[in-house]
């Protein structure tokens, strides 16, 4: 059986330094935003293995199994949040949460970590250093650890692996599931004929092709996908339905509530 870690609070921060690794393979309730600032070893992600250094940066979702195999000396920085953490901040965030939500749902990513380009490793530094910085008063610096996420999930994003589509991966699933992701905020890039011309397809072959390797349309996901963002948004309390349809590039109102009672 694996262990499953339960976090309760929105937030919390970590900052330690181990010769050997003390959990077991687990599993969690929330996300984990990690930084490796010194030392080496082995990072096991559902049992892919990758080879960590300083520099680099791991996020994993609620789903992933792993643990680490140190083998000089680590300092982690772990940064755990959960989805009230980021739908009921009080920080206007604008595009900034897209990013982020986008990253937690690219699991190439949680499989492989980033490697951050030698422009970005500098600022990545600062802002866990800032993270760490703020640790002991989580209530009364929320706000500011909130931006400095955000920050970080902005220049993460522009450090992710490329997904290369040529002959012989336009049919990757996982590129599929990446570009729905990213593009879940304009519909008229999920479009099946827009999204068949992107992976070199007909639009006749891109919707049973989904439902067979995921068994269930590509409509159906694209669907269930948004409302559970939209949901997220309503249950925040932040949003009226006039900011959701606008961001989601829906017509009106109305049509939010349709989506939502289709979905109910």
């Amino acid at each position: 059986m694996i262990k499953r870690y339960k976090q309760f609070k929105p937030v919390t921060i970590s900052d330690f330094e181990v010769c050997e690794w003390q959990h077991p393979v687990h599993k969690h309730n929330h996300y984990e935003l990690i930084q490796i600032k010194h030392g080496s070893g082995i990072h096991i992600i559902n049992n892919i293995e990758i080879s960590y250094v300083p520099g680099d940066v791991f996020l994993l979702g609620s789903e992933e199994e792993h643990y680490f195999k140190v083998n000089q000396k680590t300092r982690f920085i772990y940064l755990k949040f959960t989805d009230i953490y980021i739908h009921h901040s009080n920080v206007i965030t604008g595009d900034a949460v897209k990013y982020l939500e986008y990253l937690i749902k690219s699991r190439e990513t949680h499989h492989s970590g980033f490697k951050i380009s030698l422009d970005d490793q500098h600022t990545v530094n600062l802002l866990f250093d800032v993270i760490v910085s703020l640790k002991d008063d989580l209530l009364r610096n929320e706000q500011l650890i909130w931006m400095q996420v955000l920050a970080l999930a902005n220049v993460l994003q522009r450090n992710m692996p490329e997904t290369k589509f040529s002959a012989n991966h336009s049919l990757d699933m996982q590129a599929v599931f990446c570009y729905i992701h990213k593009h879940i905020y304009t519909p008229g890039n999920l479009k099946a004929d827009v999204m068949a011309q992107r992976f070199n397809l007909t639009s006749e072959y891109i919707g049973p092709y989904f439902k067979r390797n995921t068994g269930m349309t590509l409509r159906n996901y694209i669907r269930d996908y948004r409302n559970t963002l939209i949901r997220q948004r309503m249950d925040s309390g932040r949003f009226t339905l006039k900011q959701i349809a606008t961001e989601f590039g829906l017509t009106d109102e109305s049509h939010v509530s349709k989506l939502l009672k289709k979905d109910s």
